[in-house]
């Protein structure tokens, strides 16, 4: 890993570090977290003080693979972890963007999650 990629990648991790001191997920409201690499998008609702996932999607998935590393993936994926998050009881989650800013395919599976019934 070149310097360049070290520092951007170092400096992400102290600017998730930074928003996890004061977002935490609990049964009522849990975490919806977000990781974005090069290829893929993922996202999970996580409640922190049992620490369980209770749901879950990402451009890995089969159905969700094309156009994977754009925008219109972003949205499908905000769309399938709703509906997957009502479907095990959850409508509102506090929104863990982890340390990426909130913009492009991270700002998309937001709206992508609202679309499909979570209140962010």
């Amino acid at each position: 890993m070149s310097d360049h990629s070290k520092q951007k990648r170092e400096a992400r991790i102290r600017r998730h570090r930074r928003v996890r001191k004061k977002v935490r997920g609990t049964a009522e409201r849990p975490r919806l977290a977000v990781f974005r690499s090069n290829r893929h998008i993922t996202a999970q609702v996580i409640d922190d003080r049992s620490g369980r996932t209770l749901a879950a999607a990402s451009t890995v998935e089969a159905d969700l693979r094309d156009g994977a590393a754009t925008v219109a993936g972003a949205t499908r994926v905000g769309e399938r972890l709703a509906a997957r998050a009502v479907e095990a009881g959850v409508t509102t989650v506090v929104f863990d963007r982890g340390g990426f800013i909130y913009h492009g395919r991270v700002a998309a599976l937001a709206e992508g999650a609202r679309k499909g019934g979570l209140e962010l």
